[in-house]
């Protein structure tokens, strides 16, 4: 019996294992994804349209496998468990027997058993599925890992049986028809009908069930280990409520990443704890690394709720209750900050203190503010200055702050489909840079800046080249209610106002009107050496918050 058992044994085969991996591809900004299979037959396959089209293409081909698997008799019973050929390395710690008290199994302790199974696993990120013939209890004991059929019992050599192999019934409802096994590979899904698969009748033993990836904790103190930032919660950390609190941030980290819509304040306040935590933790240990980490965290939920704030605006009036409606500004509050230090430096760098120069070389210098050189229309020109635009150029040509390819009136003249190229010599690269921005805040401050020129109650009032310096003043001194000034403070200084609008501060109180007419400021003054006033409803997304 013993010659005939161990005979047995040496026929077995290994067991077959698929694996389907989707890896980037080229330059990680372009997004592109390379599918592969360990089949050699499978040739790469590569998607330009990312990782989406990826999986949906590895899904595909992982369910080509099973049906070429089920034409060919499905798993095989006299097959040895392909998990075991890998020293069980599949496996998860089983978390059961930390709440028993005794040592967590490690990967390949687990000892097979029990039918041949078909397995599919796909990892939660989406990059790898794995088709393989394993035991049993392998199959149970790997997290996320769905049995679909079940072999047959082998024949042993040497032993006859008076009753033929029963046949073995079809796994599922969907091979009772014909079709191929179909398999879900999302675990944010429910199983489909056909992913389930019972033992076979003539099999006397059942399939365990697969171990569940977060198992409910049936002991007061809850679950005694867990992962949070790529580190293990140790099972004797004190007190009970940092232990707890860690791992349940660490799933909830995890379910936010399965989240299909942002959700920024529901992400800092994660943030806020983690720091929280972690900052006790290092407390409790003395790891200086932890202390980091709870640096890291706090920070990160600062830049989160900016984020927030710059997305979608801030509440306005600023009572926190969630029903008041929000604004979408044009400028986040660090864009804000750089359209100030251009206000600032285009009234120290103008050429001449009239107002119609000053506004032109605000809004040219904007347009050349990275490499020196911009683009302009003569509808440009004629837009920010009507009836001036042509005596400004000449005086900005004249003083060399603006160079010309050909004449003001020839620029004047450009169209859309040939503009003017302008140089600004102050703002060529080998000079000292005044500004910090890049590109796209360059682009953005220009858009804040053309869209409150252009403003169409300003242009249907026609008001002049101070009164829209004055606008663009207020608009960046706001605070996020669409005060102007900081919350804290009384309005503007008003000399500091008029200084930039190349005014009086006793002018400024009659462009205040224009402005309060144009519906632009409301509640608005200019009196007692402040500038008070409030953004009105349709200018607040202008608004630039302090």
């Amino acid at each position: 019996m013993t010659v005939e058992a161990g005979a047995w044994q040496e026929e077995r085969i290994a067991g077959r294992v698929w694996t389907v991996r989707l890896d980037p591809y080229g330059r990680p900004s372009a997004g592109a994804v390379k599918l592969s299979c360990s089949r050699p037959a499978c040739a790469d396959q590569r998607f330009a349209d990312g990782a989406a089209a990826g999986r949906k293409a590895a899904v595909g081909h992982v369910n080509m496998h099973l049906a070429h698997i089920r034409a060919g008799g499905g798993p095989r019973g006299e097959a040895w468990c392909a998990c075991r050929a890998a020293d069980c390395a599949w496996h998860t710690p089983d978390p059961e027997a930390g709440r028993r008290g005794g040592a967590r199994p490690v990967a390949g302790s687990v000892r097979c058993g029990g039918p041949v199974v078909l397995t599919v696993y796909a990892d939660r990120t989406g990059r790898l599925w794995r088709i393989a013939e394993t035991c049993a209890r392998c199959a149970a004991a790997t997290v996320d890992c769905r049995t679909l059929d079940t072999a047959p019992p082998p024949a042993r050599p040497g032993r006859a049986t008076d009753k033929p192999a029963p046949e073995r019934e079809p796994a599922d409802t969907a091979a009772r028809a014909g079709e191929s096994v179909a398999a879900l590979f999302s675990d944010r899904l429910p199983s489909p009908a056909g992913a389930t698969s019972p033992a076979p009748a003539a099999e006397p033993t059942s399939v365990p069930r697969a171990r569940a990836a977060t198992p409910a904790t049936a002991s007061g103190r809850g679950r005694q280990w867990g992962k949070i930032a790529q580190r293990t919660v140790p099972r004797d950390l004190e007190p009970d409520a940092l232990r707890n609190e860690l791992i349940e941030l660490g799933d909830a980290f995890r379910a936010y990443q399965q989240r299909t819509e942002p959700a920024p304040a529901l992400l800092a306040e994660l943030h806020e704890r983690k720091a929280r935590a972690f900052s006790l933790w290092a407390d409790v240990s003395g790891d200086g690394s932890l202390r980091e980490e709870a640096n890291r965290a706090e920070k990160a939920a600062q830049t989160t709720r900016e984020m927030q704030n710059n997305r979608v605006g801030r509440i306005i009036g600023g009572t926190g209750s969630g029903d008041e409606p929000v604004v979408e500004r044009l400028l986040t509050q660090k864009q804000a900050m750089h359209a100030r230090t251009v206000l600032e430096y285009v009234e120290a760098h103008a050429p001449h203190p009239e107002a119609e120069v000053r506004l032109a070389v605000l809004m040219l210098t904007l347009r050349a503010a990275r490499a020196g050189t911009g683009n302009v229309t003569g509808q440009d020109l004629t837009g920010w200055l009507p009836g001036d635009a042509e005596r400004v150029l000449d005086q900005l040509v004249a003083a060399d702050w603006l160079r010309l390819p050909g004449t003001v009136t020839e620029a004047l003249a450009s169209q859309p489909e040939n503009p003017t190229a302008i140089t600004v010599p102050t703002l060529l690269p080998e000079q000292p840079r005044p500004f910090t921005f890049g590109k796209t805040t360059r682009s953005k401050l220009s858009g804040w800046a053309q869209k409150a020129v252009g403003d169409r109650k300003i242009r249907k009032k026609k008001l002049g080249a101070a009164t829209r310096l004055l606008a663009l003043y207020a608009a960046a001194h706001t605070s996020p209610d669409g005060r102007l000034g900081h919350p804290e403070d009384d309005g503007l200084p008003l000399n500091r106002a008029a200084a930039f609008c190349a005014l009086l501060p006793d002018q400024v109180a009659e462009h205040v009107e224009l402005l309060v007419a144009a519906d632009w400021l409301t509640d608005a003054d200019a009196t007692g050496g402040r500038l008070r006033g409030r953004l009105a409803e349709r200018i607040l997304p202008l608004g630039g918050l302090l």
